[in-house]
């Protein structure tokens, strides 16, 4: 009788664990590494982003340091519309500090939040407030939004790669 009980515990602890592991790598994050110009999808959306260079701000904002301008190019590749924000995009420096979008009036193109109907592509900037070295390695990383239900998140190199 005893022997049943252990079989059944040790059975339990088996079959616990294996769907703790399924569980585990269903919703581990995919990370997609691309270059600056090369095209990767997160979610429902294709992105390109590109490198813009840098500014020093207009008359109403003005950067700590330097601004850092990268070029998005968003096409929804689903059936519905989805969303995107410049919350989505963080910029990652050479001591892996990730810094936040600076919203401004910087251009017409400037990302806000912005509803993409499927196959139109739009595009837009944002900038990051950073200190910027022209030797230095910088990379943009793109969560999805919630509602695109995705464990994939991108990291894409924007200079000297």
């Amino acid at each position: 009788m005893a022997r049943i009980g252990i079989i059944i515990v040790i059975a339990a602890v088996i079959v616990s664990m294996g769907a703790a592991m399924y569980m585990y790598a269903e919703y581990q994050t995919n990370y997609i590494t691309a270059v600056a110009g090369e095209t990767v999808t997160v979610g429902p959306v294709e992105y390109t982003i590109t490198f813009e260079g840098t500014h020093g701000g207009d008359k109403k904002t003005i950067p700590e340091n330097t601004f850092v301008m990268i070029g998005i190019v968003a096409k929804n590749i689903g059936d519905e519309k989805t969303m995107i924000s410049g919350g989505q995009f963080y910029f990652v420096d050479e001591k892996e500090q990730k810094h936040r979008p600076v919203y401004g009036e910087f251009s017409s193109k400037d990302l806000r939040l912005e509803w993409l109907e499927p196959n139109k592509p739009i595009e837009k900037t944002t900038q990051f407030d950073i200190i910027f070295d022209e030797e230095g390695q910088y990379k943009i990383i793109i969560r999805p939004q919630k509602e695109q239900s995705t464990v994939d998140t991108a990291v894409i190199c924007i200079t000297n790669c």
